[in-house]
């Protein structure tokens, strides 16, 4: 695809086009169910790999966001600050550092855990945050007390995204922020970090179920004409189009680094391996290698809730789980304990704009919103879909997938502490003092168990695995795995930041069993009320 002179966006399902940058942040999901991706994937500059390898994190971010964010949406000069202001807050002067974890191996993990709240999603949501703020000001130049624009954003967690959100938008002007997180289904550490933040515009509602139930909850808000209309809801899950394009960036500086390694040479192949939940990670990294990065192969890696997984080794077909009394199961890496990946409908709707027979765009983007609103109802109506064979043959020809079960998890949090002992580690890099031995959480380990696998059937090919979180935030299953070796003390890994949170003062707002998406909606509204009063 030709690099767009003016990028624009529309959604999967149809209901909208020609859309700016600025109405697909603010807005975060169509009003049609659908989730905004951009018209056209842009292509790299032919001088990419020259001029590239060695910027900064923020200089690399800025030449890869600005191939999708007009200058009439945010000017250069006003996009390298929102950018710079995002990543001052990170721990590591790399920002996402390179470890490598394994040398023989050819294996490499890309720590993402060194901003404020210790997980992946703050690369994205200290981003996002300061583009609601900077829309926000802009909005309300010379505009006092009700005339001014209120921003409502809603998320739904199952447990890093609510906190990485929580930070980047405290304390922020006009914007209340509501977080919905299934109750007992969230570490304590990571429940202490978003409930303890007591700033006015910061709202935890805890909700009996699972992370679908609040995904399916924050969904039929955002559907919901009337809420949009009075209190201008804005979305910080990854289906909003912000969180993807801030992910993208890590790919092109993990790829630089480990061009770097004296052990990789020119023409090597590598592939990154992504602990995958929502799909939203790894769908960063689709982009990133459909605008011409050269990774090999892009490869899934699931816990037992595995509906990903089950795609590619059925034949295509996106089903729930076969048993739907069963449910979601409760697994030691919660973040993926989901039933249905919601940002794999941006993939499925440009494969099917890609395989379409039409001559011209218009009819191929018209066919593929009307192929994606027919596998999305057939998914709720019916429990699933089956894509045509050229889809799911666009899909293989840059995924595979893996399955990591409970057990193999805690198995590989055990086994990289007792087998892997970096020696190119920075500052926040979690290992033993005692050993040198590195701890992985339990969505690191899904990520390296499957790269193990993929490095048997490709031996030589350089591997990246995603990291997603410090394992602090995972007492439990780190415990579970390494309480009976040698040199293991979990008090040396534990940030200082975490010493004491749990008993911090905290608040949160039961949603009753039973309330539903109303009960939500009605919450949302009273808080909002009360917050405004008060400024007044």
């Amino acid at each position: 695809m030709s690099q767009p002179l003016s990028q624009k966006y529309l959604s999967t399902r149809g209901g909208s086009y020609g859309l700016s940058f600025e109405d697909v942040v603010l807005k975060g999901l169509a009003s049609d169910g659908g989730l905004f991706v951009p018209e056209q994937i842009p292509t790299l500059p032919t001088s990419w790999e020259s001029e590239w390898p060695d910027l900064s994190f923020e200089d690399l971010a800025f030449n890869i966001m600005s191939l999708y964010i007009s200058p009439s949406d945010i000017p250069a000069a006003d996009l390298k600050d929102i950018i710079k202001r995002s990543y001052a807050t990170f721990r590591h002067p790399e920002r996402t550092p390179l470890v490598e974890l394994d040398g023989k191996k050819n294996l490499h993990l890309l720590e993402l855990f060194h901003g404020p709240t210790f997980a992946f999603k703050d690369v994205a949501l200290q981003f996002v945050g300061n583009l609601f703020e900077y829309f926000l000001v802009r909005k309300n130049q010379g505009k006092v007390d009700k005339d001014r624009h209120h921003l409502t954003v809603i998320g739904a967690t199952s447990g890093d995204t609510g906190s990485a959100a929580i930070y980047g938008l405290r304390g922020k002007k006009d914007v209340s922020i509501f977080i919905l997180f299934p109750d007992g289904r969230v570490s304590p550490i990571q429940q202490a970090q978003m409930t303890t933040v007591l700033d006015a515009n910061v709202h935890n509602l805890t909700v009996q179920g699972s992370f679908d139930d609040c995904q399916d909850m924050l969904k039929a808000l955002f559907a919901d004409p009337e809420l949009n209309s009075t209190h201008n809801l804005a979305a910080v899950n990854s289906i909003n189009w912000a969180r993807i394009l801030a992910q993208i960036t890590y790919y092109f500086y993990s790829y630089f680094a480990l061009t770097k390694n004296p052990g990789f040479s020119e023409g090597s192949k590598m592939r990154f391996v992504v602990p995958s939940g929502n799909f939203g990670d790894i769908l960063a990294g689709w982009f990133a290698k459909s605008m011409g990065l050269p990774a090999e192969k892009l490869v899934i890696a699931t816990n037992e809730n595995d509906i990903l997984d089950r795609f590619f080794r059925s034949g295509g077909k996106y089903t729930k789980n076969v048993s739907q009394s069963a449910g979601v199961k409760e697994t030691h890496s919660p973040a993926m304990d989901i039933l249905v990946s919601s940002n794999f409908e941006r993939l499925i709707w440009y494969l099917a704009f890609q395989t379409d027979g039409a001559s011209s765009v218009e009819e191929r983007r018209k066919h593929a919103c009307e192929s994606v609103s027919d596998w999305l109802n057939k998914l709720k109506s019916q429990g699933g879909f089956e894509v045509p064979r050229a889809v799911l043959e666009g899909a293989q020809a840059d995924f595979e997938s893996e399955r990591v079960s409970d057990d193999e998890t805690i198995a590989q949090i055990r086994a990289t502490y007792t087998s892997c002992f970096p020696s190119n580690l920075g500052p926040g890099s979690a290992k033993s003092s005692k050993t040198g031995g590195y701890i992985l959480d339990p969505h690191s380990a899904v990520g390296v168990s499957a790269s193990l696998r993929s490095i048997e059937r490709n031996p030589g090919t350089s591997h990246i695995s995603l990291s997603t979180a410090h394992p602090a935030k995972f007492v439990s299953s780190v415990d579970l795995a390494l309480r009976n070796e040698d040199g293991y003390d979990f008090n040396e890994v534990l940030p200082q930041e975490f010493v004491g949170l749990e008993q911090r003062e905290s608040r949160m707002t039961p949603i009753p069993a039973g309330a539903g998406w109303q009960g939500v909606r009605e919450v949302v509204k009273a808080e909002v009320e009360q917050e405004l009063q008060g400024l007044r």
